[in-house]
């Protein structure tokens, strides 16, 4: 490394952002968490150095209720998706599965997720973890195309993005939807994400069978089935503390 240039195996992250590397065997998202169940100042991310997935967690505090903030989960998904379509081939395809994957190329590859300190859709929260995995390389002796409706970066044509690269890029561009979010509430978000869903009006399995009618101004999925149409608010994706 060149001294005075920036170290390539470590992300630079944006104004309001900090970063903290986390050993291949550990966590980002569980120690994002315990981070923040002690009162740490939001804006960290932490993030794992392993080498076949990326892997990083955002600590937020928001100012508004759960049911509203959770709205941080689509601007994560959105910065991934931005973040592939500024450093991947221009005829790589991104899409996302309500609530929380990824899929590149129409195999999953990747997910988002959420814990907060409530799950109190009305309770204003005192922290709110964001957190994304992709997988680079495959993993142990999976030969590619070996799971058709599983994938990775690199089967994709996607070996030159680095997890750093990709890491730092999705800092980035998460903090752009975050802020679009403050500025202009949720709906530009809902906008976007929907023009990212493949599966709108499709019959689908999870995380309840039926048509997928949409979303409703929190994001949350619109299911029709025979009992009627039913509501999963977005809070659905938060997961328990450790």
């Amino acid at each position: 490394m060149i001294i005075g240039q920036p170290d390539p195996d470590t992300p630079q992250f944006p104004p309001m952002f900090r970063g903290e590397a986390l050993r291949a065997d550990l966590d980002p998202f569980a120690k994002a968490i315990s981070a923040a169940m002690r009162g740490i100042d939001p804006g960290l991310i932490v993030w794992s150095e392993d080498r076949t997935m990326a892997r990083a967690a955002l600590v937020l505090a928001p100012e508004e209720p759960l049911e509203k903030a959770i709205g941080a989960v689509f601007a994560g998904e959105l910065g991934l998706a931005d973040s592939l379509g500024a450093l991947a081939p221009p005829e790589v395809a991104v899409h996302f599965r309500w609530p929380d994957r990824i899929k590149v190329n129409g195999a999953l590859c990747g997910r988002l997720r959420a814990a907060a300190s409530t799950t109190i859709p009305g309770a204003e929260p005192d922290w709110l973890v964001v957190a994304i995995e992709m997988p680079v390389l495959p993993v142990g002796n999976r030969e590619p195309g070996q799971s058709p409706d599983q994938t990775t970066l690199l089967e994709e044509g996607c070996g030159d993005i680095t997890i750093p690269q990709l890491i730092e890029s999705w800092s980035r561009h998460t903090l752009v939807w975050i802020n679009r979010y403050m500025d202009d509430g949720f709906a530009p978000l809902h906008a976007a994400w929907r023009a990212k869903c493949d599966t709108l009006g499709e019959v689908v399995q999870s995380p309840r069978k039926g048509v997928f009618m949409g979303l409703d101004e929190l994001g949350g999925m619109l299911i029709k089935n025979e009992s009627g149409t039913d509501i999963i608010p977005l809070t659905f994706i938060l997961e328990a503390k450790a």
